[in-house]
């Protein structure tokens, strides 16, 4: 039976990878529609090879070029497109793999059209955890992560009865054995060069600071229904373990592979089936060899530790901690701080924070954007111009 799928952020990261796992599934899967944002040259090439009914782009400019290039193609925009893609039923799956606050609605409305979703959106759990999780199970609808690490324990928890706790592993970054007074003052092209994996520019300075980890800790909360006390991050640079599960009769099971995200974006759209799909270089043991682990330095991080501090408190913080990263890792992007000013701006805004105990999702979006234009005044009275002088 050919799934039907659609692709949001088909030409970031993932979603080309995506793409890539879907042309070795030839005859599998139908792609129904996909997003992107303006970068209509790679999106030209995607229309060409999978054919779908419908595509979303940033702008109304980009849909009239389309438009004009594809006579029949059905072509919408903005995030009122993303939310109109999610609306059509004859979708089995949507691979949600945006960037940003604009995967949130898209991700609730496909999911209220009873759509599994495959994730690989971080917001809309870090943002919505409680709302999403509980429509979710409302609706019948999966959710099923395509991180790495939330891939690794969706497959190694089988008895959540039995579960002790989980355990997130984390590569440590380009600055794992730096000094931290080096990391604060790296440059971009420092931060940038992420040891093990390939990745957009947000997610990596985020994997460089570990807020990434932090991010992925209240996602395996929501996703899992796990305490906070029950989650353990630990540090192991090779990425050969992404993640495991600790049982209560002491028993760990681990999920290994080569560092590929080809494998969980395969896994999350074919679930529960196992398929080949893209070969990946077959797991050696003897060729691996050595594996470490170590405790993170919450000294060196310590936005590993407010994001968990941030979760443990719920409300809105997290929706605080979110934004503020966000804009932070921007501004560092631009230029405007150092990377080590990113941890001491997101600290401020939380300490300031007044959480909302319950925030519907109009009161999230509201205090989204609050956050965002405090955290870029912020930057700009008290970071850039320090930065200046």
């Amino acid at each position: 039976m050919v799934k039907k799928i659609t692709i949001l952020g088909s030409t970031g990261s993932i979603g080309t990878q995506a793409l890539q796992v879907l042309e070795k599934l030839e005859g599998k899967f139908e792609v129904v529609a996909l997003s992107a944002g303006h970068n209509i040259p790679l999106l030209s090439e995607q229309i060409e090879k999978f054919h779908p009914k419908r595509v979303c782009v940033g702008s109304q400019e980009c849909a009239c070029i389309l438009t004009t290039k594809y006579k029949d193609l059905e072509v919408v925009y903005g995030d009122e497109g993303l939310i109109d893609l999610c609306s059509d039923k004859s979708n089995d799956i949507i691979l949600v793999a945006v960037s940003g606050k604009i995967g949130l609605k898209p991700t609730l409305t496909a999911i209220k059209n009873h759509i599994d979703i495959a994730l690989a959106n971080k917001e809309t759990l870090v943002m919505a955890g409680d709302i999403v999780m509980r429509e979710a199970a409302m609706n019948g609808v999966n959710i099923l992560p395509v991180d790495s690490e939330h891939s690794a324990i969706h497959q190694c928890l089988n008895n959540k009865a039995g579960l002790r706790r989980l355990i997130i592993t984390a590569s440590g970054g380009p600055f794992l054995h730096k000094h931290v007074a080096e990391m604060k003052k790296a440059t971009q092209e420092q931060a940038l060069a992420h040891p093990r994996w390939n990745m957009g520019k947000k997610i990596t300075i985020d994997s460089a600071t570990l807020m990434n980890k932090g991010l992925e800790v209240i996602e395996a909360h929501h996703l899992f229904n796990v305490d906070y006390e029950n989650i353990k991050t630990v540090i192991h640079p090779q990425s050969v373990v992404h993640s495991a599960v600790e049982y209560k009769d002491g028993s760990v099971i681990a999920q290994l592979g080569l560092p590929s995200m080809h494998i969980p974006i395969q896994y999350a759209i074919c679930y529960p089936e196992r398929i080949e799909g893209i070969k990946t270089d077959s797991f050696d043991f003897a060729k691996i060899g050595t594996m470490t682990f170590e405790e993170p330095d919450f000294n060196k991080f310590p936005l590993l530790k407010l994001a968990i501090e941030c979760g443990k408190k719920s409300g809105s913080y997290t929706v605080c901690l979110n934004a503020a990263d966000e804009e932070a890792v921007y501004a560092f992007l631009d230029g405007k701080i150092s990377l080590g000013e990113i941890s001491d701006i997101v600290s401020d805004m939380v300490q300031h924070h007044k959480s909302v105990a319950n925030p519907d999702i109009d009161e999230i979006f509201e205090i989204d954007k609050m956050v965002r234009e405090e955290t870029k005044r912020l930057i700009e009275n008290k970071y850039s111009k320090r930065s200046k002088a």
